[in-house]
Protein backbone atom coordinates (compact mmCIF):
# COMPACT_ATOMS: atom_id res chain seq x y z
CA UNK A 1 0.00 0.00 0.00
CA UNK A 2 2.97 2.32 0.53
CA UNK A 3 3.80 1.98 -3.16
CA UNK A 4 0.31 3.02 -4.14
CA UNK A 5 0.36 5.88 -1.66
CA UNK A 6 3.63 7.24 -3.08
CA UNK A 7 2.36 6.83 -6.65
CA UNK A 8 -0.70 8.91 -5.79
CA UNK A 9 1.52 11.48 -4.07
CA UNK A 10 3.70 11.66 -7.19
CA UNK A 11 0.66 12.30 -9.42
CA UNK A 12 -0.60 14.98 -7.05
CA UNK A 13 2.74 16.77 -7.29
CA UNK A 14 2.65 16.59 -11.09
CA UNK A 15 -0.84 18.02 -11.09
CA UNK A 16 -0.13 20.84 -8.63
CA UNK A 17 2.97 21.95 -10.53
CA UNK A 18 0.92 22.31 -13.71
CA UNK A 19 -0.58 25.72 -12.92
CA UNK A 20 -1.92 26.26 -16.44
CA UNK A 21 -3.59 22.85 -16.41
CA UNK A 22 -5.28 23.56 -13.08
CA UNK A 23 -6.55 26.90 -14.34
CA UNK A 24 -7.89 25.21 -17.47
CA UNK A 25 -9.70 22.56 -15.45
CA UNK A 26 -11.35 24.87 -12.92
CA UNK A 27 -11.52 28.49 -14.11
CA UNK A 28 -12.60 27.79 -17.69
CA UNK A 29 -15.73 25.73 -16.85
CA UNK A 30 -16.76 28.19 -14.15
CA UNK A 31 -16.51 31.12 -16.57
CA UNK A 32 -18.31 29.20 -19.31
CA UNK A 33 -21.12 28.18 -16.96
CA UNK A 34 -21.63 31.74 -15.74
CA UNK A 35 -21.42 33.37 -19.17
CA UNK A 36 -23.64 30.88 -21.02
CA UNK A 37 -26.26 30.72 -18.27
CA UNK A 38 -26.35 34.50 -18.02
CA UNK A 39 -26.68 34.88 -21.80
CA UNK A 40 -29.53 32.39 -22.03
CA UNK A 41 -31.35 33.82 -19.04
CA UNK A 42 -30.92 37.43 -20.18
CA UNK A 43 -32.13 36.53 -23.67
CA UNK A 44 -35.35 35.20 -22.15
CA UNK A 45 -35.87 38.38 -20.12
CA UNK A 46 -34.97 40.56 -23.10
CA UNK A 47 -38.03 39.24 -24.91
CA UNK A 48 -40.43 39.16 -21.96
CA UNK A 49 -39.38 42.25 -20.02
CA UNK A 50 -37.47 44.69 -22.22
CA UNK A 51 -39.76 44.18 -25.24
CA UNK A 52 -38.82 44.13 -28.91
CA UNK A 53 -38.33 47.55 -30.56
CA UNK A 54 -40.90 47.89 -33.36
CA UNK A 55 -41.32 50.82 -35.75
CA UNK A 56 -44.88 51.32 -37.04
CA UNK A 57 -46.05 53.36 -40.03
CA UNK A 58 -49.85 53.33 -39.99
CA UNK A 59 -51.11 54.89 -43.22
CA UNK A 60 -54.63 53.63 -42.60
CA UNK A 61 -56.34 56.01 -40.20
CA UNK A 62 -59.35 53.72 -39.90
CA UNK A 63 -60.53 50.62 -38.09
CA UNK A 64 -58.01 48.08 -39.40
CA UNK A 65 -54.93 50.22 -38.77
CA UNK A 66 -56.16 51.30 -35.34
CA UNK A 67 -57.11 47.72 -34.38
CA UNK A 68 -53.75 46.28 -35.46
CA UNK A 69 -51.89 49.05 -33.66
CA UNK A 70 -53.90 48.37 -30.51
CA UNK A 71 -53.36 44.61 -30.70
CA UNK A 72 -49.59 45.04 -31.12
CA UNK A 73 -49.35 47.52 -28.26
CA UNK A 74 -51.40 45.33 -25.91
CA UNK A 75 -49.42 42.17 -26.69
CA UNK A 76 -46.73 43.03 -24.15
CA UNK A 77 -44.03 41.84 -26.58
CA UNK A 78 -43.26 44.97 -28.58
CA UNK A 79 -42.09 48.47 -27.76
CA UNK A 80 -44.02 50.36 -30.47
CA UNK A 81 -42.54 53.57 -31.87
CA UNK A 82 -44.21 55.81 -34.48
CA UNK A 83 -41.52 58.46 -34.84
CA UNK A 84 -37.74 58.55 -35.33
CA UNK A 85 -36.01 61.26 -33.29
CA UNK A 86 -39.30 63.12 -33.04
CA UNK A 87 -39.86 63.16 -36.83
CA UNK A 88 -42.69 61.36 -38.66
CA UNK A 89 -41.83 57.98 -40.09
CA UNK A 90 -41.69 57.42 -43.85
CA UNK A 91 -41.19 54.17 -45.69
CA UNK A 92 -37.61 55.06 -46.60
CA UNK A 93 -36.74 56.02 -43.02
CA UNK A 94 -38.40 52.88 -41.66
CA UNK A 95 -36.51 50.55 -43.99
CA UNK A 96 -33.21 52.33 -43.28
CA UNK A 97 -33.71 52.21 -39.49
CA UNK A 98 -34.52 48.50 -39.51
CA UNK A 99 -31.68 47.72 -41.91
CA UNK A 100 -29.18 49.45 -39.58
CA UNK A 101 -30.43 47.42 -36.60
CA UNK A 102 -31.98 50.36 -34.73
CA UNK A 103 -35.28 48.46 -34.74
CA UNK A 104 -35.81 44.72 -35.01
CA UNK A 105 -39.15 44.99 -36.80
CA UNK A 106 -40.84 47.59 -39.00
CA UNK A 107 -44.51 47.44 -40.06
CA UNK A 108 -46.29 49.48 -42.73
CA UNK A 109 -50.10 49.37 -42.84
CA UNK A 110 -51.15 50.54 -46.33
CA UNK A 111 -53.61 53.28 -47.16
CA UNK A 112 -57.27 52.39 -47.62
CA UNK A 113 -56.66 49.06 -45.88
CA UNK A 114 -59.88 49.29 -43.88
CA UNK A 115 -61.93 50.29 -46.91
CA UNK A 116 -60.55 47.43 -49.01
CA UNK A 117 -61.01 44.71 -46.42
CA UNK A 118 -64.44 45.94 -45.46
CA UNK A 119 -65.45 45.97 -49.13
CA UNK A 120 -64.20 42.42 -49.64
CA UNK A 121 -65.75 41.09 -46.44
CA UNK A 122 -69.09 42.66 -47.35
CA UNK A 123 -68.83 41.14 -50.81
CA UNK A 124 -68.33 37.65 -49.38
CA UNK A 125 -71.09 37.99 -46.79
CA UNK A 126 -73.65 39.32 -49.26
CA UNK A 127 -72.76 36.55 -51.68
CA UNK A 128 -73.10 33.93 -48.94
CA UNK A 129 -76.58 35.22 -47.95
CA UNK A 130 -77.59 35.18 -51.63
CA UNK A 131 -76.32 31.63 -52.05
CA UNK A 132 -73.36 32.56 -54.25
CA UNK A 133 -69.80 31.39 -53.53
CA UNK A 134 -67.56 34.20 -54.72
CA UNK A 135 -63.86 33.69 -55.51
CA UNK A 136 -61.32 35.22 -53.12
CA UNK A 137 -59.56 38.41 -54.09
CA UNK A 138 -55.79 37.95 -53.87
CA UNK A 139 -53.60 40.51 -52.12
CA UNK A 140 -56.46 42.85 -51.29
CA UNK A 141 -54.63 44.18 -48.21
CA UNK A 142 -50.87 43.71 -47.90
CA UNK A 143 -49.20 44.74 -44.65
CA UNK A 144 -45.42 45.05 -45.15
CA UNK A 145 -43.26 43.67 -42.35
CA UNK A 146 -39.53 44.42 -42.39
CA UNK A 147 -37.03 42.54 -40.21
CA UNK A 148 -33.52 43.32 -39.10
CA UNK A 149 -31.22 41.21 -41.37
CA UNK A 150 -29.38 39.94 -38.28
CA UNK A 151 -32.52 38.47 -36.68
CA UNK A 152 -32.65 34.70 -36.25
CA UNK A 153 -35.02 32.82 -38.57
CA UNK A 154 -36.70 31.05 -35.64
CA UNK A 155 -37.31 34.41 -33.94
CA UNK A 156 -38.70 35.84 -37.18
CA UNK A 157 -41.09 32.90 -37.50
CA UNK A 158 -42.35 33.47 -33.96
CA UNK A 159 -42.95 37.17 -34.59
CA UNK A 160 -44.77 36.51 -37.86
CA UNK A 161 -46.99 34.01 -36.06
CA UNK A 162 -47.93 36.72 -33.55
CA UNK A 163 -48.61 39.23 -36.34
CA UNK A 164 -50.87 36.80 -38.16
CA UNK A 165 -52.78 36.20 -34.93
CA UNK A 166 -53.45 39.93 -34.59
CA UNK A 167 -54.59 40.11 -38.23
CA UNK A 168 -56.98 37.17 -37.79
CA UNK A 169 -58.54 38.79 -34.72
CA UNK A 170 -59.11 42.01 -36.63
CA UNK A 171 -60.58 40.22 -39.64
CA UNK A 172 -62.95 38.22 -37.42
CA UNK A 173 -64.30 41.48 -35.99
CA UNK A 174 -65.00 42.80 -39.50
CA UNK A 175 -66.69 39.56 -40.57
CA UNK A 176 -68.85 39.40 -37.47
CA UNK A 177 -69.93 43.03 -37.84
CA UNK A 178 -70.82 42.55 -41.51
CA UNK A 179 -72.87 39.44 -40.68
CA UNK A 180 -74.86 41.41 -38.10
CA UNK A 181 -75.40 44.25 -40.58
CA UNK A 182 -76.63 41.87 -43.29
CA UNK A 183 -78.94 40.05 -40.88
CA UNK A 184 -80.43 43.38 -39.77
CA UNK A 185 -80.98 44.32 -43.40
CA UNK A 186 -82.87 41.14 -44.19
CA UNK A 187 -84.62 40.45 -40.90
CA UNK A 188 -87.65 42.41 -39.64
CA UNK A 189 -86.34 41.96 -36.11
CA UNK A 190 -83.06 43.81 -35.64
CA UNK A 191 -80.12 42.01 -34.07
CA UNK A 192 -78.07 43.95 -31.54
CA UNK A 193 -74.33 44.13 -31.73
CA UNK A 194 -72.66 41.33 -29.82
CA UNK A 195 -69.34 41.93 -28.13
CA UNK A 196 -67.02 39.07 -28.93
CA UNK A 197 -65.41 37.58 -25.84
CA UNK A 198 -61.70 37.04 -26.41
CA UNK A 199 -59.60 34.10 -25.26
CA UNK A 200 -62.41 31.59 -24.87
CA UNK A 201 -59.80 28.86 -25.29
CA UNK A 202 -57.14 29.15 -22.57
CA UNK A 203 -53.89 27.23 -22.79
CA UNK A 204 -52.44 25.97 -19.53
CA UNK A 205 -48.67 25.74 -19.97
CA UNK A 206 -46.72 23.40 -17.70
CA UNK A 207 -43.90 20.89 -17.77
CA UNK A 208 -44.76 17.20 -17.76
CA UNK A 209 -43.44 15.41 -14.67
CA UNK A 210 -44.43 12.22 -12.87
CA UNK A 211 -43.22 13.31 -9.45
CA UNK A 212 -42.98 17.10 -9.21
CA UNK A 213 -45.41 18.81 -11.62
CA UNK A 214 -44.89 22.21 -10.02
CA UNK A 215 -41.15 22.24 -10.65
CA UNK A 216 -40.13 24.44 -13.59
CA UNK A 217 -36.72 23.84 -15.24
CA UNK A 218 -34.52 26.89 -15.64
CA UNK A 219 -31.39 27.91 -17.52
CA UNK A 220 -29.15 26.90 -14.61
CA UNK A 221 -30.37 23.31 -14.60
CA UNK A 222 -29.58 23.07 -18.29
CA UNK A 223 -26.17 24.75 -18.27
CA UNK A 224 -24.55 23.33 -15.14
CA UNK A 225 -24.78 19.71 -16.42
CA UNK A 226 -23.54 20.70 -19.88
CA UNK A 227 -20.48 22.60 -18.70
CA UNK A 228 -19.76 20.09 -15.95
CA UNK A 229 -19.39 17.40 -18.59
CA UNK A 230 -17.29 19.70 -20.74
CA UNK A 231 -15.04 20.47 -17.77
CA UNK A 232 -14.35 16.91 -16.69
CA UNK A 233 -13.52 15.80 -20.22
CA UNK A 234 -11.02 18.62 -20.54
CA UNK A 235 -8.90 16.89 -17.88
CA UNK A 236 -7.82 14.62 -20.73
CA UNK A 237 -5.36 17.33 -21.79
CA UNK A 238 -3.63 17.42 -18.41
CA UNK A 239 -3.85 13.65 -17.81
CA UNK A 240 -2.49 12.62 -21.21
CA UNK A 241 0.19 15.30 -20.99
CA UNK A 242 1.43 14.02 -17.62
CA UNK A 243 1.60 10.44 -18.91
CA UNK A 244 3.71 11.50 -21.91
CA UNK A 245 5.87 13.75 -19.73
CA UNK A 246 6.74 10.80 -17.46
CA UNK A 247 7.75 8.76 -20.50
CA UNK A 248 9.88 11.54 -21.96
CA UNK A 249 11.83 12.35 -18.79
CA UNK A 250 12.36 8.69 -17.84
CA UNK A 251 10.19 8.73 -14.71
CA UNK A 252 7.93 6.00 -16.07
CA UNK A 253 10.89 3.72 -16.85
CA UNK A 254 12.31 4.12 -13.32
CA UNK A 255 8.89 3.39 -11.81
CA UNK A 256 8.50 0.20 -13.86
CA UNK A 257 11.98 -0.99 -12.84
CA UNK A 258 10.74 -1.00 -9.26
CA UNK A 259 8.69 -4.01 -8.06
CA UNK A 260 5.45 -2.16 -8.69
CA UNK A 261 2.48 -3.65 -10.59
CA UNK A 262 1.27 -1.72 -13.62
CA UNK A 263 -2.20 -1.73 -12.08
CA UNK A 264 -0.86 0.42 -9.22
CA UNK A 265 0.47 2.94 -11.72
CA UNK A 266 -2.90 3.19 -13.46
CA UNK A 267 -4.85 3.26 -10.21
CA UNK A 268 -2.74 6.15 -8.95
CA UNK A 269 -3.64 8.20 -12.05
CA UNK A 270 -7.30 7.26 -11.79
CA UNK A 271 -7.53 8.10 -8.08
CA UNK A 272 -5.93 11.55 -8.44
CA UNK A 273 -7.93 12.63 -11.45
CA UNK A 274 -11.13 11.15 -10.04
CA UNK A 275 -10.64 13.52 -7.11
CA UNK A 276 -10.11 16.40 -9.56
CA UNK A 277 -13.37 15.55 -11.35
CA UNK A 278 -15.27 15.46 -8.06
CA UNK A 279 -13.87 18.88 -7.15
CA UNK A 280 -14.96 20.18 -10.55
CA UNK A 281 -18.47 18.85 -10.04
CA UNK A 282 -18.60 20.30 -6.54
CA UNK A 283 -17.34 23.71 -7.69
CA UNK A 284 -19.93 24.00 -10.45
CA UNK A 285 -22.78 22.70 -8.28
CA UNK A 286 -21.94 25.13 -5.49
CA UNK A 287 -21.63 27.89 -8.08
CA UNK A 288 -25.18 27.17 -9.20
CA UNK A 289 -26.57 27.02 -5.66
CA UNK A 290 -24.81 29.92 -3.90
CA UNK A 291 -23.33 32.29 -6.52
CA UNK A 292 -25.92 32.36 -9.30
CA UNK A 293 -28.72 33.86 -7.12
CA UNK A 294 -26.44 36.81 -6.25
CA UNK A 295 -25.90 37.70 -9.92
CA UNK A 296 -29.57 37.47 -10.83
CA UNK A 297 -29.60 33.89 -12.17
CA UNK A 298 -31.87 31.02 -11.09
CA UNK A 299 -30.57 28.79 -8.32
CA UNK A 300 -29.67 25.16 -9.00
CA UNK A 301 -32.05 22.58 -7.57
CA UNK A 302 -30.34 19.24 -6.93
CA UNK A 303 -33.58 17.29 -6.86
CA UNK A 304 -34.16 14.53 -4.34
CA UNK A 305 -32.25 11.57 -5.80
CA UNK A 306 -28.77 12.10 -4.39
CA UNK A 307 -27.68 8.52 -5.05
CA UNK A 308 -28.54 8.95 -8.73
CA UNK A 309 -26.57 12.20 -8.76
CA UNK A 310 -23.52 10.51 -7.22
CA UNK A 311 -23.83 7.61 -9.67
CA UNK A 312 -23.90 10.04 -12.58
CA UNK A 313 -20.86 11.99 -11.35
CA UNK A 314 -18.87 8.80 -10.77
CA UNK A 315 -19.58 7.17 -14.13
CA UNK A 316 -18.99 10.38 -16.07
CA UNK A 317 -15.70 11.07 -14.28
CA UNK A 318 -14.42 7.54 -14.96
CA UNK A 319 -15.35 7.85 -18.65
CA UNK A 320 -13.29 11.05 -18.93
CA UNK A 321 -10.33 9.53 -17.06
CA UNK A 322 -10.32 6.41 -19.22
CA UNK A 323 -10.31 8.56 -22.36
CA UNK A 324 -7.40 10.62 -21.04
CA UNK A 325 -5.35 7.51 -20.19
CA UNK A 326 -5.93 6.10 -23.67
CA UNK A 327 -4.80 9.31 -25.36
CA UNK A 328 -1.73 9.50 -23.13
CA UNK A 329 -0.69 5.97 -24.09
CA UNK A 330 -1.32 6.29 -27.82
CA UNK A 331 0.00 9.81 -28.50
CA UNK A 332 3.65 10.06 -29.46
CA UNK A 333 4.29 13.61 -28.27
CA UNK A 334 2.85 16.11 -25.82
CA UNK A 335 1.66 18.30 -28.71
CA UNK A 336 -0.17 15.40 -30.32
CA UNK A 337 -1.94 14.57 -27.07
CA UNK A 338 -2.93 18.17 -26.36
CA UNK A 339 -4.25 18.84 -29.86
CA UNK A 340 -6.11 15.56 -30.22
CA UNK A 341 -7.60 15.73 -26.73
CA UNK A 342 -8.86 19.30 -27.08
CA UNK A 343 -10.23 18.87 -30.61
CA UNK A 344 -11.91 15.53 -29.88
CA UNK A 345 -13.54 16.84 -26.70
CA UNK A 346 -14.90 19.88 -28.56
CA UNK A 347 -16.29 17.60 -31.29
CA UNK A 348 -17.91 15.28 -28.74
CA UNK A 349 -19.35 18.31 -26.96
CA UNK A 350 -20.76 19.68 -30.22
CA UNK A 351 -22.45 16.46 -31.30
CA UNK A 352 -23.43 15.63 -27.71
CA UNK A 353 -25.61 18.70 -27.21
CA UNK A 354 -23.37 20.97 -25.12
CA UNK A 355 -23.22 23.76 -27.69
CA UNK A 356 -26.50 23.14 -29.54
CA UNK A 357 -29.54 21.33 -28.08
CA UNK A 358 -29.97 17.89 -29.59
CA UNK A 359 -33.64 18.42 -30.50
CA UNK A 360 -32.80 21.22 -32.99
CA UNK A 361 -30.20 19.10 -34.79
CA UNK A 362 -30.95 17.30 -38.07
CA UNK A 363 -32.30 13.79 -37.66
CA UNK A 364 -28.99 12.21 -38.61
CA UNK A 365 -27.07 14.26 -36.03
CA UNK A 366 -29.65 13.41 -33.36
CA UNK A 367 -28.81 9.75 -33.91
CA UNK A 368 -25.06 10.50 -33.94
CA UNK A 369 -25.33 12.43 -30.65
CA UNK A 370 -26.02 9.20 -28.76
CA UNK A 371 -22.44 8.01 -29.33
CA UNK A 372 -20.97 10.96 -27.43
CA UNK A 373 -20.00 10.24 -23.78
CA UNK A 374 -20.85 13.86 -22.95
CA UNK A 375 -24.41 13.25 -24.11
CA UNK A 376 -24.71 10.25 -21.77
CA UNK A 377 -23.69 12.32 -18.79
CA UNK A 378 -25.91 15.27 -19.71
CA UNK A 379 -28.97 13.05 -20.14
CA UNK A 380 -28.31 11.51 -16.74
CA UNK A 381 -28.03 14.94 -15.12
CA UNK A 382 -31.24 16.10 -16.78
CA UNK A 383 -33.03 13.01 -15.49
CA UNK A 384 -31.93 13.85 -11.93
CA UNK A 385 -32.25 17.66 -11.99
CA UNK A 386 -35.22 18.24 -14.25
CA UNK A 387 -37.24 15.02 -14.34
CA UNK A 388 -36.64 13.88 -10.73
CA UNK A 389 -36.10 10.29 -11.84
CA UNK A 390 -34.39 7.59 -9.79
CA UNK A 391 -31.13 5.75 -10.35
CA UNK A 392 -32.76 2.98 -12.38
CA UNK A 393 -33.76 5.44 -15.13
CA UNK A 394 -30.16 6.63 -15.61
CA UNK A 395 -28.71 3.12 -15.57
CA UNK A 396 -28.36 2.82 -19.40
CA UNK A 397 -26.39 6.07 -19.73
CA UNK A 398 -24.22 5.40 -16.66
CA UNK A 399 -23.59 1.83 -17.81
CA UNK A 400 -22.50 3.16 -21.19
CA UNK A 401 -20.06 5.55 -19.46
CA UNK A 402 -18.62 2.74 -17.33
CA UNK A 403 -18.31 0.51 -20.39
CA UNK A 404 -16.53 3.33 -22.21
CA UNK A 405 -14.13 3.63 -19.27
CA UNK A 406 -13.45 -0.11 -19.32
CA UNK A 407 -12.84 -0.16 -23.07
CA UNK A 408 -10.46 2.81 -22.90
CA UNK A 409 -8.45 1.31 -20.02
CA UNK A 410 -8.39 -2.07 -21.75
CA UNK A 411 -7.19 -0.50 -24.99
CA UNK A 412 -4.52 1.47 -23.11
CA UNK A 413 -3.22 -1.70 -21.40
CA UNK A 414 -3.24 -3.61 -24.70
CA UNK A 415 -1.40 -0.80 -26.48
CA UNK A 416 1.06 -0.56 -23.60
CA UNK A 417 1.96 -4.26 -23.96
CA UNK A 418 1.96 -4.22 -27.74
CA UNK A 419 4.44 -1.36 -27.91
CA UNK A 420 6.45 -2.85 -25.04
CA UNK A 421 6.39 0.48 -23.20
CA UNK A 422 6.95 -1.42 -19.96
CA UNK A 423 10.34 -2.64 -21.06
Amino acid sequence: MNKLRFLIYKDVLLLVRDKAGLALMFLMPVLLAVIMTYLQDSTFHAVHENHIPLLLLNRDADSLGVAMEKQIAQSGIFDVRKTINGEPVTKEKLVAAVAKGDYMVGIIVPEQATVNIRKNVKRYIVGAFNGKALPAVADSVRVAVYFDPAIKSSFRTTLMSSMREYAVRTESDFIFNEIIAEVNRLSPIPVADVQLARNQVIFSEQYASLKAPDKIPNSTQHNIPAWSMFAIFFITISLSGNIIKEMDDGSYTRLRLMPCPYAFYLFGKIAVYFGVCMWQFAALMLLGVFVFPYIGLPSLDFGVNYFALAFTCTSSALAAIGYGVLIGKMAATHQQAAIFASVSVVIMAAIGGVWIPVFVMPRLMQAVSHISPLNWGMESFYAVFVRNENWASILPECAASLLFFGLCIGAAIWYNKRKRIDL
